[in-house]
């Protein structure tokens, strides 16, 4: 059977729909069924704002004022400190989901972050000793490289498990459309902050490797001599010639006529986002470089990921930042 309920707004009286009787407004919400109980919360809650117009009005403008001027501070940020900006972006990264998640108890996630993190920190450490390691530089493309692969094919997965939801094809498989949902939404989550947070510190390590090996300079000259058969990231001999097919890895030729291993240029390129020769700094076509044209679409998504960060890392201060200033104006 339905509950009665009745909620008086400024005096006036609100029948939801239910069986109308002359008793006081106090009742057990917890016999109400869940369409009623949401029915009490809306008209608690238009009992509550009414009359707030102008408030929620002040409230709006303050969040559009802050979302404006806080993107024309990070720009400017970037652009004449990057390397600051950098560095707190990606730190924000990778503490404020850990803050939120772990408020949330969500396990699952804070386990495949611990993991994470033990790994990349070791890569890191290879990648900033001196001097460095002959094997570090492919060690360290190649752990991002492979973060980088599983967290798109996640992120496809997870996109795809939410479009078959939104046409029903999950029942067909008898599977209940929020549990599909909440299935999608996670492993999109998942291949999309993985994807972001491994980027950034592959262009850190970028970065430090190819000052440390010596053939990438701020003045823009190389300072060693690089051979014809060395790969200029790695430092390593190339065996594979540009026209042969290798077994593990090929060797690319860039439009400059630098030759490298295909993991080493692979990673400098996307992954490290160094869109130049790492050699002679000339700037590199991915278009030309990247024949097969479905490996094309990697590169978009990286840009992708450039714009998810600002989402992830910056959104959340931000929002925080408004809620701050409504709590010292008294706003509600």
């Amino acid at each position: 059977m339905a509950g009665v309920f009745e909620v008086e707004v400024d005096g006036v009286e609100h029948d939801h729909g239910l069986e109308h009787h002359n008793e006081p407004s106090q009742f057990d919400v917890s016999k109400l069924s869940p369409e009623e109980k949401w029915r009490v919360e809306h008209a608690r809650m238009h009992a509550k704002h009414k009359g707030h117009e102008a408030m929620h009005a002040e409230m709006v403008l303050i969040l559009i004022v802050t979302l404006v001027v806080a993107q024309l501070v990070l720009v400017q940020w970037k652009q004449r400190h990057p390397k600051s900006y950098n560095l707190v972006t990606l730190f924000q990264m990778w503490v404020v989901p850990l803050y939120f998640t772990t408020k949330l108890h969500w396990w699952r996630f804070l386990t495949t972050w611990f993991i994470f993190s033990v790994i990349t920190a070791y890569i890191s450490y290879r990648a900033t000793r001196k001097p460095l390691a002959c094997t570090t530089p492919r060690l360290v493309y190649k752990w991002f490289l492979l973060l980088y692969k599983i967290s798109y094919a996640t992120g496809i997965v997870g996109y795809s498990v939410v479009m078959f939801t939104l046409f029903g094809i999950n029942l067909i498989f008898r599977i209940k459309p929020e549990d599909a949902m909440d299935f999608g939404v996670s492993l999109l989550f998942y291949g999309l902050y993985y994807g972001v947070l491994g980027r950034d510190f592959a262009e850190m390590c970028a970065d430090f490797m190819a000052s440390t090996v010596g053939y990438y300079s701020a003045s823009g000259m190389p300072t060693k001599h690089l051979s014809d058969n060395i790969c200029a990231v790695c430092g390593q001999p190339i065996l594979v010639d540009v026209s042969e097919e290798g077994i593990i890895e090929n060797t690319y030729r860039l439009s400059c006529n630098h030759v490298f291993h295909e993991f080493c240029i692979r990673g400098w390129c996307i992954v490290g986002k160094k869109q130049m020769c790492p050699y002679c700094k000339e700037k590199v076509d991915l278009k030309r470089m990247f024949s097969n044209p479905w490996e094309r679409p990697h590169v978009m998504y990286g840009q992708l990921l450039d714009w998810l960060r600002y989402l992830v890392a910056w959104q959340p201060v931000i929002i925080g930042f408004v809620q701050g200033i409504n709590y010292v104006l008294g706003l509600e």
